[in-house]
């Protein structure tokens, strides 16, 4: 929490912007519509969206932490934010519309496993054709830490809760496949993470 403002804060999306904005000027170029699962405290949501207003930025949270998102896109007033959705990824009641992007950060390792595989498999069923999914945050690759600090990282999650980790690549690209969606870039991040970028309808 911000104290001078009241709104959620986390400093971890002021460090990891930038970089992460870099990546989606080209994701997401020529794309209209974007999902944003999991805004987390909304700065993703007001940045990302005002630097690419050619977007229309749909943010979403779980119920208990909407309002939270809610009240940095009302400070911010930007024409392309719609006022954010309620979304878990259990519940039944998914979005209607159908989005040509999708974007998540730092949501796969906090998620349980079965809460992973269920985003995936609810994916077809909002992506255009064409939709690119875009995921940042860290991944195991080919059985394997990428750091030191995520082996760490890694062990903390597991005492905070037994259900979280950081999950493999090869496994989320499997979920991706069972989607229709395959990988199209992999872009090494600061602080050892990743944005993995998959198409749907790739060939």
């Amino acid at each position: 929490m911000n104290p001078s403002s009241g709104k959620p804060f986390a400093p971890s999306c002021e460090r990891n912007r930038d970089p992460i904005l870099g990546i989606l000027r080209e994701a997401f170029a020529d794309r209209r519509n974007v999902l944003e699962i999991g805004s987390g405290s909304g700065q993703h949501a007001v940045y990302f969206a005002a630097a690419l207003p050619h977007l229309q930025w749909q943010a979403s949270e779980r119920s208990e932490s909407v309002n939270g998102v809610q009240s940095w896109l009302d400070e911010a007033a930007l024409a392309n934010t719609p006022p954010a959705i309620v979304l878990d990824v259990g519940q039944e009641d998914w979005p209607s519309t159908r989005f040509d992007a999708i974007f998540t950060a730092n949501t796969l390792h906090i998620m349980a496993w079965p809460e992973v595989q269920r985003l995936f498999a609810r994916l077809p069923a909002i992506m255009d054709a064409d939709c690119i999914f875009v995921v940042y945050g860290p991944f195991k690759v080919a059985g394997e830490f990428t750091s030191a600090s995520n082996a760490a990282f890694d062990a903390w999650l597991h005492e905070q809760a037994a259900h979280m980790g950081i999950r493999d690549l090869a496994d989320v690209d499997a979920l991706a496949a069972g989607a229709g969606l395959q990988r199209v870039a992999l872009h090494s991040m600061p602080a050892n993470n990743f944005c993995v970028v998959w198409k749907r309808g790739a060939a």
